[in-house]
């Protein structure tokens, strides 16, 4: 049997000076040592819109309801948010088969090496290949306030099959 799920989120850059002393951290690796996201967390939006995918998938409910107990207890590492829910996809007898993320923003633009390092990440995480993470970006044409720069969104569905 498989399932598919899907899930999205959305983080505002930090306005200056905060936002230079917070990292931007995208699908697990480190992208810029300023410039961050708005947030408790690491606020990972690729790693945020895999959870709520992931979750969705097996017919859980968005991070939110379980990551803000995590992130209060000192836990803001997004990957230790997907190694959580993975249990829970894993501990229904469902194993990942295919990942495929979107990312809208203007800013930054990253280089095919830096994609490939998120992928290799992500299906590290998961426990799949690398050919199995799809990733495209796009600027978003000035049309959203992710276009204009003001934040990233990314969108994740995930496909699941029962293990037998």
């Amino acid at each position: 049997m498989y399932r598919i799920g899907l899930g999205q989120d959305s983080h505002a850059f930090l306005n200056p000076p905060a936002g230079g002393n917070k990292p931007l951290i995208l699908g697990g690796v480190k992208v810029n040592q300023s410039n961050g996201l708005s947030g408790n967390s690491d606020t990972d939006v690729i790693l945020h819109s895999l959870c709520n995918a992931l979750s969705s998938a097996v017919g859980g409910d968005s991070l939110s309801t379980w990551s803000d107990k995590m992130c209060q207890n000192g836990i803001i590492d997004s990957a230790k948010y997907v190694e959580h829910i993975l249990k829970q996809v894993e501990g229904n007898k469902y194993k990942v088969e295919n990942v495929s993320i979107c990312v809208e923003a203007k800013k930054p633009r990253l280089d095919l090496e830096t994609i490939k390092k998120i992928k290799a990440k992500i299906a590290s995480l998961l426990k799949i290949k690398t050919e199995q993470v799809g990733i495209t970006f796009t600027s978003g044409e000035n049309l959203t306030p992710f276009g204009q720069g003001k934040g990233i969104q990314a969108i994740s569905e995930v496909l699941i099959s029962k293990n037998d």
